[in-house]
C-alpha cells in the first residue's frame, strides 16, 4: 500500500480498526466486506480539507450537490448483495466518489458503474486507477437507463434513492439475480432487496434509508 493510502492521525490504521468495530457493533458481520473496509483508503475519496473526517461513520459532501456515504450504509447495501454468494458481473447506479465502486470491486468479478455527474466520474476514474482496481468499468450515462448492453448482471446497486422501483433495472438482472436500493415508497426511504426469481420478483424490505435522490439527465 503506498504511503499517502495509509494514512496518519485522523486517517491511520487505528482510526480504520475503531471504524471497522463501530461497523461490527451496527451489525455488519460479513468478514470479507470488513476487511475491504479496514483496508479501502476512503480519505483519498472525499476533498483533502475533510481527510480528516473520512474514518467517521458518517456521509461526507462530494460536491454537485452529492455525498460519499457514510461507511456503514456501504458496508450493509455490499453485504446485502453478497449475502445469497459470489458475484460476477455487478452494475452500480451512480458512482459518486468511486467509493462504493472500489469496495465492490475488490469482491466481485466485474463492477459496471454509471454516474450522470461527468466531474465527479473523472474524479473517480483517477482514484480508482489509483488503486490499481482494473475490473471496473465506468460510464457516463444516466443511472435511470442502467446499461442494458453488459446486461444482464448477478446485481445492481443503486446509491441514490428513485421514486419507487425502476422496471428498466429490475429487467437487466439476472434469474437469481438481486437489486439492492434506496427507494422512496412517498413515505420516507426504505432500504430494499429484490429478487429476480423465474416467477418475477421477490421483495424484501431492509430497514429505513437516507439518499440523495436519483435523477435523470446529463451534467
Amino acid at each position: 500500500m503506498r504511503p499517502e493510502h495509509q494514512g496518519i492521525g485522523m486517517t491511520s490504521q487505528r482510526t480504520r480498526e475503531r471504524l471497522v468495530q463501530r461497523l461490527r457493533n451496527s451489525g455488519i458481520h460479513n468478514l470479507a466486506v470488513l476487511e475491504v473496509m479496514r483496508t479501502t483508503p476512503r480519505h483519498i475519496f472525499v476533498d483533502e480539507a475533510l481527510a480528516s473526517r473520512a474514518y467517521e461513520d458518517t456521509a461526507l459532501p462530494i460536491g454537485h450537490g452529492q455525498t460519499i456515504s457514510q461507511p456503514y450504509t456501504v458496508a450493509r447495501m455490499t453485504e446485502a448483495l453478497l449475502e445469497a454468494g459470489p458475484l460476477g458481473n455487478v452494475l452500480e447506479i451512480g458512482t459518486g466518489s468511486g467509493f462504493q465502486c472500489a469496495v465492490l470491486a475488490q469482491l466481485v468479478g466485474r463492477v459496471y458503474s454509471v454516474e450522470r455527474i461527468g466531474a465527479l466520474l473523472e474524479r473517480a476514474r483517477q482514484r480508482l486507477q489509483e488503486l490499481g482496481l482494473r475490473n471496473v468499468r465506468l460510464k457516463h450515462s444516466d443511472g435511470g437507463i442502467g446499461l442494458p448492453e453488459y446486461a444482464p448482471f448477478d446485481a445492481i446497486l443503486v446509491t441514490a434513492a428513485p421514486e419507487g422501483v425502476p422496471q428498466r433495472l429490475l429487467q437487466q438482472l439476472n434469474i437469481g439475480g438481486r437489486l439492492v436500493l434506496p427507494a422512496d415508497t412517498g413515505n420516507g426511504q426504505v432500504l430494499m432487496r429484490i429478487l429476480r426469481t423465474p416467477d418475477g420478483f421477490e421483495q424484501e424490505r431492509l430497514e429505513a434509508a437516507n439518499f440523495v435522490p436519483l435523477k435523470g439527465g446529463l451534467l
